[in-house]
């Protein structure tokens, strides 16, 4: 929880201060913001790229060093593509790009540099942005010095999709709300993986944006192989109508070390084209596609086929007004017999049209036995939208003891709060999540593993309740912040007291960090057992719906309607009664400014009427 904290602190002042390098390129040049997006983007592809190979080689040196036979051998470029790192020619490498001398076109010397990287791969041909010439030789100093951060080697995951993010909630939120094109956030995403466990073959993404699906399988398949290649066991497809988001999606791709066929233009309109003919033939299709499209033609998307169940309500306009179900129905043709499905989709979705087409497919993809699981995420999720959604989960090979029920989550109250305007699921948090669908299909083993790293990570063993340890966070928690209060206040003013400040900071945030994952595994062990986890139904939270049940409530996949409220402990009389006085003194207070407030309202239309 701490290294989380501080990894989501490092980010955002990174981002900080790239808004304030990219401020200066509103200024002081001729692009807009869509524009200098891919320039900047570059940079971070090259830095985040020089960042793996960087480790890459230290690894091949030390077991070039250890090696009788290797020590005078020289690295070659296929060391490097065998773990799926990128080569990156000496131009090219951003500690060379950095260290370049003042008299040097460091504008120059960056379109060289990603000349250079696409002549060493296929894959980002054509992809990376050369006009440096464009910026001004001040502010593009500034953004290499900008990227020149440790930070970046340390973040992990897919940052590009979390600055790509970033840049869509800075520069274009118009221009992303129009057709409901956003970045998924990258907790969402590895739930929609821990769910779906792609474990190999054909990985499709038919609305891929810069490829956080494909990079968080990546992550998933050699976490569970073992690989430092998931290009060995699965092969990645995507979609993308929009270039932009195409070109990043293949650079994100290219310096994670996977390869993928990225279909991009009028081509890759998911709507009207299965580009790679891959209707039935899927083992994992994972998707965030734009929310609420209108206008989707209807004579075009029933000649495209790829509709299972019928087509969705069409307008007078012969188009349809909503194309979720579209994308729905898509979603599951793509599917193989033993396929899984994982997506987003607006929480409207889940109980569109009450009377009309969206339920009939809902009952039709209900009959099948393969809607497995349903997820409701709340609100603040998205840097560039408010609104609430929901996951949606297809297995064509579920067990057939699971046929006859959908596993519905209401994960509405399940968040950690980064900012007012961002929520976000904490590492444990998701951990609990995936947790339950592990639990609910049976798999014991993955319950016990992780109550074995929740009690590894706060150092104790099975003797140790988890409710001990968080009685004992919560007190040492406090401790430390008024053993801080206590010595700041006696060092205000002197040297040292900045030192003592970052210090008492940093207690601060392992101390949090400890209550936190005391916190997180008490909530899992309340419900599903602090031994040997059973999955059962917990009101407010999860049910296990049977497909009667879903069919009587007029066949709403929303888990809310079915999850029912949380079990609450009855109040003893000293709570109640002390409850009760706060009321009561509240009210007391609200009924004297009332009064004072009536006063001067009247004293003022006195006034005013004297005036008149």
């Amino acid at each position: 929880m701490a290294e989380a904290t501080d990894w989501n602190k490092k980010l955002r002042e990174l981002e900080t201060r790239l808004w304030a390098s990219a401020d200066a390129l509103r200024s002081n040049s001729k692009l807009d913001a869509a524009e200098y997006c891919m320039p900047v983007m570059g940079l971070i592809f090259l830095r985040y790229a020089w960042g793996r190979f960087h480790r890459q080689t230290e690894k091949l040196e030390e077991k070039r060093k250890n090696s009788p036979r290797g020590q005078n051998r020289a690295i070659e470029k296929a060391e490097y593509r065998g773990d799926g790192v990128l080569w990156l020619p000496e131009a090219a490498r951003y500690n060379h790009l950095a260290a370049l001398p003042g008299d040097e076109n460091l504008a120059e010397a960056l379109n060289a540099a990603m000349i250079a990287i696409e002549a060493e791969s296929d894959n980002l041909k054509g992809v990376l942005p050369k006009q440096y010439g464009d910026l001004p030789p001040n502010v593009l100093s500034e953004l290499v010095r900008t990227f020149n951060d440790p930070v970046l080697d340390t973040i992990g995951g897919d940052v590009f999709g979390r600055i790509y993010e970033y840049f869509l909630q800075k520069f274009a939120p118009v221009a992303s709300a129009t057709d409901g094109v956003f970045f998924t956030p990258k907790c969402l995403v590895k739930l929609i993986v821990e769910v779906v466990e792609p474990h190999g073959g054909t990985i499709f993404d038919p609305a891929c944006g810069s490829g956080g699906m494909f990079i968080q399988s990546g992550d998933f398949i050699r976490s569970e192989t073992g690989t430092d290649n998931p290009n060995l066991t699965a092969t990645f497809y995507g979609q993308e109508k929009v270039e932009k988001n195409a070109r990043l999606c293949r650079m994100n791709m290219a310096v994670h070390g996977l390869e993928a066929h990225i279909s991009s233009g009028d081509e890759a309109n998911s709507f009207y084209h299965d580009h790679f003919c891959l209707e039935g033939k899927c083992d994992t299709v994972m998707a965030n596609p734009p929310f609420n499209v209108k206008a989707v033609s209807a004579e075009l998307a029933e000649s495209a086929g790829r509709l299972p169940f019928g087509l969705p309500s069409i307008n007078k306009e012969k188009c349809f007004s909503n194309a979720n179900y579209l994308w729905i129905s898509y979603f599951y043709a793509y599917l193989k017999d033993t396929g899984r499905a994982g997506f987003v989709m607006p929480s409207s979705a889940t109980d569109s049209e009450a009377n009309g087409e969206d339920r009939v497919i809902r009952e039709k993809l209900l009959d099948t036995g393969h809607v497995d699981v349903i997820v409701s995420v709340a609100n603040k999720f998205f840097y560039t939208k408010t609104l609430p959604c929901a996951l949606w989960f297809f297995d064509k090979g579920k067990d057939e003891a699971l046929r006859d029920t959908v596993l519905l989550i209401d994960a509405r109250e399940v968040y950690t709060v980064v900012s007012s305007n961002l929520h976000e699921w904490s590492p444990w948090q998701l951990r609990n999540l995936t947790a339950i669908v592990r639990l609910y299909r049976g798999r014991k083993d993955d319950y016990a593993k992780l109550l074995a790293d929740y009690r590894a990570a706060l150092g104790i063993d099975e003797t140790v309740p988890f409710a001990q340890v968080k009685e004992e966070a919560e007190a040492n928690l406090a401790k430390t912040r008024a053993e801080a209060e206590a010595d700041l206040a006696t060092r205000k003013g002197k040297r040292g007291s900045r030192e003592a400040k970052e210090a008492w900071a940093r207690c601060e945030a392992e101390a949090k960090a400890r209550l936190d994952t005391a916190t997180q595994a008490l909530w899992l062990t309340e419900k599903f057992g602090e031994y040997e986890g059973v999955y059962r139904d917990i009101p407010g939270l999860c049910k296990a719906a049977t497909r009667a049940e879903i069919a009587a409530k007029n066949y709403t996949f929303s888990p809310g309607v079915y999850v029912g409220v949380p079990e609450t402990p009855p109040e003893d009389d000293s709570v109640f009664a002390e409850r009760m006085t706060a009321i009561h003194t509240e009210l007391a207070s609200l009924s004297t400014q009332a009064e004072g407030l009536m006063k001067t309202i009247l004293a003022n239309a006195e006034t005013l009427t004297k005036g008149i």
